[in-house]
C-alpha cells in the first residue's frame, strides 16, 4: 500500500495545498510563479499524459516520488537525483530562542538570495506561500533561516534550511531546524525532510536531531519542448 508522502507532491495539492494547484484528477501542478512542483496521481499513462499538459513550451516541472519517473517525449531532463526522505521519529519540542525571528513577505528577496547563494534546494520568490518560515538577523541581514513547504494530513516537510557562509559554524542550521521541527510537532502534525543522497553533511545533522530515513526518492526537473 502507497503512503502518502511516497507522492507528496500530488498528495499536497490533493490536500492541504489544494487551493495552490490547478490541473485534473490525473495530475496537478502548482500555479506559476508559486512553484514548478507537479506530480501525477499514479503511474498509468494516462496520468502522465495529463502531466505532460500542464505546462506551456519553455516551462519547467519538478517531480519528487518513489517511484521511478516517466519523463513524457515532449519534454528534456534538466536534471535528476536521488533524495533521502526523511521523518522525526520522537517528538521535537518547542525551544524559544530570541534570536529567531519569522520572516514575511518583507523579507522574500533576501530569502531567495539567501537560497540562491547557499542552495539548499528548490527556492522561489513565492516559498511562503506554501507555509511559514524563520530567520536568524544579524545587523539587519538576514543569515539563515527555515521554513515549511508541502504539507499534507498530518505531514508537514521542514525546506530552506540555509546558513550564509560568512556564519557557519555557528550551529544556525540546527538551531533552526530543531525550531521548526518543534513548531511543526506543535499542531500535531509530523515534520519530514528531503536531501540529496550525495549530501552526507546534512543527513548527518538531520540524524543528530532525530530524523530517520524513509525512503530513496526520485526527483527531476524536466523542460517542455514542444
Amino acid at each position: 500500500m502507497n503512503h502518502i508522502l511516497d507522492r507528496p507532491i500530488w498528495s499536497a495539492l490533493e490536500t492541504r495545498h489544494a487551493a495552490l494547484g490547478e490541473g485534473t484528477d490525473r495530475a496537478k501542478r502548482f500555479r506559476p510563479p508559486i512553484h514548478t512542483f507537479a506530480g501525477p496521481r499514479d503511474d498509468d499513462v494516462e496520468s502522465w499524459e495529463a502531466l505532460a499538459k500542464l505546462p506551456s513550451p519553455g516551462e519547467t516541472l519538478l517531480v519528487v516520488q518513489r517511484d521511478d519517473i516517466r519523463v513524457p517525449e515532449q519534454f528534456t531532463v534538466r536534471m535528476s537525483a536521488k533524495l533521502v526522505q526523511m521523518q522525526a521519529e520522537q517528538h521535537l519540542p518547542v525551544i524559544e530562542d530570541a534570536r529567531i525571528v519569522p520572516l514575511t513577505t518583507a523579507d522574500a528577496e533576501e530569502m531567495l538570495a539567501l537560497a540562491m547563494l547557499t542552495k539548499p534546494g528548490p527556492f522561489t520568490l513565492h516559498a511562503q506561500s506554501l507555509g511559514d518560515f524563520w530567520g536568524i538577523k544579524e545587523n539587519g541581514r538576514l543569515v539563515a533561516m527555515a521554513g515549511e513547504r508541502l504539507k499534507q494530513p498530518g505531514f508537514t516537510e521542514l525546506s530552506g534550511v540555509c546558513t550564509h557562509p560568512d556564519v557557519r559554524g555557528k550551529g544556525f542550521g540546527r538551531l533552526l531546524s530543531l525550531y521548526v521541527g518543534g513548531r511543526i510537532f506543535e499542531k500535531d502534525e509530523r515534520p519530514y525532510l528531503h536531501a540529496f543522497t550525495t549530501n552526507s553533511a546534512a543527513i548527518a545533522l538531520y540524524e543528530s536531531i532525530g530524523f530517520r530515513t524513509r525512503e530513496l526518492m526520485n526527483a527531476v526537473i524536466m523542460g517542455r519542448e514542444i
